[in-house]
């Protein structure tokens, strides 16, 4: 039988969860040398097969709702350590190969990053260790977030693997995470928890058990793994993990986790002294009943909207998806206040509707824009069949009950903070234009494509949307040179002013020919507080304004 989390929201243990998640989210904003992303090719498209499902996954994961989370006898002991828990399902044997040795070593002289990955699991290991045990999987296996993202749900790849599990989009789709303009599966941890599962039993059944080749194949593919194994076998060599030639990634992969295992069974060895983690749930889930804006749950919830986003990283936009999933991951202690105020909440007033007038000319295209929002959302909202709109119809858009900067986690915002962190002497952006990719753009103005690529929150194979607008960072004098086609919007620099006696924003905003909001957002300014002679403040200014 599941164990029923009797949720008792007391103001003392609802600060101790904030705080893990502040301290949480001022991780993630923190710069710091640790291991690469990892990510899984994407395997072949078809139906899952039914191998994966060892232990009637479909039942099991019907019973992780709204506070009811299944357990075994044992994991109800409180009085043990999260950890001590952990380390007693571990299943693995050890291992003394050289190459898990250089893993032990490095993360034996960082201290502080283990200490900074387990911070940030603190609100998602005990849902991810219950439901390993549930599936008889080995525990080492909980670890393997750290390796994949240091357990950052906002983790973004190079190879477009993206959570803490780093799913990309085909092996996502493939197991059941959905991914479009409201809502990425593959940042739900609940879900990308039950994928990820889903997938490494699958591959532990196909190995015959073997978890070290299960989990190679999580990180390469099984197609990978297949053909290595083909070839030893050929060569009349063992056909171990150890034994096969694969993917530089793929080779130190399985021995980074068998570090941390090791590691994490027995610390003090190695010199270490992990943080404690209460053996209690840390999280629940509530149903919402449908769409809802993500600032008025987090009021209902009492807890602010950056905590509500670091719990729900999948939802990219200021609202929960209007097709699913209808629920909220929340601290547990705050749980029974968002249900008490969705209860009493009325369902038309869960979001903001703005009823728009169409004028001669607006096209679906145009009043999309205008909203911030997609075409698809609005002919949802008001059941269009296609894009053919008439003067003087009238549409309901879904619009943002507070200004859109105060969901400062959302893709758009989390977007703007990486193309406005400076990289370089000289910013210039570029609108994509029809057959653009990322390698034309990074042809055209001497870059490196992965470079332009991160700049922008993209992958280099990503495919590029016509209109959408591009940073660039060059370094030196050859910042100055621009394309013959690039507008006069591409020819900006950084500047640093220091605040004299009597300047004000607007002041600073008309001599420099910038807006004030611009001002306020490059320094993170309160457009109310008083400048002060001496602040420094960073400006982008197009030189080509300048001139009078």
């Amino acid at each position: 039988m599941p164990n029923t989390i009797i949720i008792r929201g007391s103001a003392a243990a609802l600060g101790a969860v904030l705080l893990s998640t502040a301290v949480f989210a001022q991780e993630q904003r923190q710069s710091f040398d640790e291991p690469r992303y990892s990510s899984h090719e994407q395997i072949a498209t078809g139906t899952t097969p039914s191998a994966f499902l060892l232990r009637g996954t479909a039942s099991w994961h019907s019973e992780f709702v709204a506070g009811t989370l299944a357990t075994d006898d044992h994991s109800t002991n409180t009085d043990v350590d999260l950890l001590e828990r952990m380390r007693r399902g571990f299943k693995l044997p050890p291992d003394s190969h050289s190459r898990t040795q250089a893993q032990l070593r490095w993360y034996s002289r960082h201290p502080e990053y283990l200490n900074r990955v387990v911070n940030r699991a603190a609100p998602y290991w005990h849902h991810i260790i219950e439901q390993i045990e549930a599936r008889d999987v080995p525990l080492e296996i909980a670890l393997l977030p750290i390796v994949e993202s240091a357990f950052d749900p906002f983790a973004y790849s190079h190879g477009r693997a993206a959570g803490l599990w780093q799913f990309i989009p085909g092996t996502g789709r493939r197991f059941g995470l959905r991914q479009d303009w409201w809502y990425d599966g593959r940042r739900d941890v609940i879900e990308s928890t039950r994928a990820a599962l889903d997938y490494l039993q699958y591959l532990a059944a196909r190995y015959d058990g073997d978890w070290e080749l299960a989990v190679a194949a999580y990180n390469s593919g099984e197609g990978t793994v297949d053909r290595a194994i083909r070839r030893n076998r050929k060569a009349g060599k063992p056909t171990d993990f150890w034994s096969l030639r694969l993917p530089k990634e793929t080779s130190s992969y399985v021995p980074k986790l068998l570090a941390l295992a090791d590691i994490f069974a027995n610390p003090s060895h190695h010199g270490l002294t992990l943080p404690t983690l209460e053996n209690k749930p840390a999280i629940a889930t509530v149903e919402t009943g449908g769409q809802i804006d993500l600032a008025l749950a987090a009021g209902l919830a009492g807890v602010d909207v950056d905590t509500l986003y670091q719990y729900n990283p999948a939802y990219n936009q200021w609202a929960t998806s209007p097709d699913g999933p209808h629920k909220l991951v929340v601290p547990i202690a705050a749980a029974a206040a968002l249900q008490q105020g969705l209860d009493a909440l009325p369902a038309n007033e869960r979001m903001r509707w703005t009823r728009h007038r169409v004028q001669s000319g607006q096209t679906l295209s145009h009043i999309a824009d205008r909203y911030n929002i997609t075409q698809a959302a609005i002919r949802d909202s008001n059941n269009l069949n296609g894009t053919m709109i008439r003067a003087g119809q009238y549409l309901m858009i879904p619009t943002a009950v507070r200004p859109l900067s105060e969901y400062s986690q959302s893709a758009d915002a989390r977007l703007q903070r990486k193309q406005q962190r400076p990289r370089g002497d000289t910013k210039i952006e570029h609108t994509v234009r029809s057959g653009e990719s990322l390698w034309v753009i990074a042809k055209r103005y001497g870059v490196n494509t992965r470079k332009l690529a991160a700049w922008n929150g993209l992958a280099p194979g990503d495919t590029l949307s016509v209109g959408r607008s591009l940073v660039i960072w060059k370094n030196g004098a050859s910042g100055t040179a621009t394309s013959p086609t690039s507008t006069s919007s591409a020819r900006t620099r950084t500047v640093r002013y220091t605040v004299r006696q009597g300047d004000s924003l607007s002041l600073i905003a008309a001599r420099f020919r910038v807006r004030i909001g611009d001002i306020t957002r490059w320094n993170n300014l309160d457009r109310n507080r008083i400048l002060r002679p001496g602040q420094k403040l960073k400006l982008i200014v197009d030189v080509t304004r300048q001139s009078s």
